[in-house]
């Protein structure tokens, strides 16, 4: 059934606005009326699908909507009656979206096959789950492990994004200033040695040249920029398994523990979830960030379709982390023995975060101490000579 936006006055004349479901647009004028609200301006809303084209849905909603339905479906509420209370909470696109979902399932579809219309919102895992849930019985305990899977998904990108907020704050200032002191500061400077016929220091030549340059051809600057970016680009596209295998390599294995933390994270919750564990296998694969260790799961996945242990299946993963798995396939709690690792990596993986991010602000530090010394020195070697040649 379509959704119509509406505008008009209520009965004590304030203005008014809201959404309705309605066959058409005299359907929606009279249902609106009945609410006892005279419509000025009655528009048909943009489809979910068409929505969806042009705007990023948050993650975060979409952990708390699968909470709530969790809770009101373990309440006993039926599912309709379930997603109708929590589309009347949301507005515009997560509004349209759960109304789309509310007529298809009044239509005979599952909550899975719903969700899938909408793929671009609900991951494959997401609905994998949901579909597991349902031919289980076990939707609300799934719904409710979706939440935690999904929030704390949220949570490692916020304490990556929280820690590097600083170092690159740092970072842009330290440039901008460079920049002022280049552009600005030193050209004033610099007048006073033009009138002088006194070699100057190497150090000043290069701080006078490097400063012309800047003035003359700033835009060169900001079209190299742009050709950085590009090239990045280029490069993520063309040759991203490349710099996948030179990542896992780096040196302080933060980012080896980064992608194990969602290897064991989002195995554990799907196998505990009901998925079959190629099924598992293969969205596993997808979330870990890495494509060199996505390949590498697929080929796990091959060998254990074909009779073969996870444990000794999976090529260039942490010994460790095999062994744990041996033990989980040994005493057939494999589920609760990966989330229970996934635990111990996210501490992990945060000990190594802040130890990186504690080494990297005092390196910004020096190296912008030892930059701004460098245009000191070079500017007051040449004032201290010729104060040498006036005495």
């Amino acid at each position: 059934m379509p959704v119509f936006k509406y505008r008009g006055y209520d009965e004590k004349g304030s203005s008014t606005e809201g959404v309705i479901e309605a066959d058409g647009q005299r359907d929606a004028a009279l249902k609106i009326k009945t609410k006892g609200i005279f419509p000025k301006e009655i528009t048909e809303a943009a489809s979910p699908g068409k929505k969806i084209l042009f705007k990023k849905f948050s993650p975060l909603i979409l952990a708390d909507i699968t909470r709530r339905l969790s809770i009101l479906l373990s309440s006993g509420v039926p599912l309709i009656e379930a997603i109708t209370a929590l589309s009347s909470e949301q507005k515009d696109e997560w509004r349209n979206l759960l109304t789309d979902i509310k007529e298809q399932l009044a239509g005979g579809a599952s909550l899975a096959r719903a969700m899938q219309e909408h793929s671009s919102i609900f991951p494959e895992f997401y609905t994998g789950m949901i579909a597991a849930g349902e031919s289980s019985g076990k939707l609300t305990d799934v719904l409710l492990k979706l939440a935690d899977f999904l929030e704390s998904e949220i949570n490692i990108k916020n304490r990556v994004r929280t820690a590097l907020i600083y170092p690159i704050f740092m970072a842009c200032v330290s440039i901008v200033i460079v920049l002022f002191l280049f552009t600005f500061v030193i050209p004033k400077i610099t007048k006073i040695f033009e009138e002088t016929s006194s070699a100057l220091p190497i150090s000043t030549v290069i701080i006078i040249w490097i400063s012309a340059a800047l003035k003359k051809f700033w835009w060169l600057l900001i079209a190299l920029a742009a050709g950085v970016v590009m090239l990045y680009k280029k490069i993520m596209q063309t040759k991203k398994e490349i710099i996948d295998a030179i990542l896992l390599k780096e040196p302080t294995g933060i980012l080896m523990g980064l992608y194990m933390l969602r290897f064991s994270m989002t195995m554990g919750f799907l196998l505990s979830g009901g998925l079959p564990i190629l099924r598992a296998m293969q969205l596993t694969s997808k979330a870990t960030g890495n494509v060199v260790l996505e390949n590498r799961i697929t080929a796990a996945r091959d060998m254990v379709s074909q009779g073969a242990k996870l444990s000794t299946s999976l090529e260039g993963f942490p010994p460790t982390l095999l062994q744990i798995i041996s033990t989980g396939e040994q005493t057939g709690k494999l589920p609760e023995v990966l989330e229970k690792t996934a635990e111990s990596y996210s501490a992990e993986f945060d000990r190594k975060l802040q130890g990186v991010i504690s080494l990297l602000e005092p390196c910004l530090i020096l190296i912008m101490g030892l930059v701004v010394g460098f245009i000191v020195v070079s500017v007051l070697l040449p004032i201290f000579e010729l104060n040498e040649i006036m005495r």
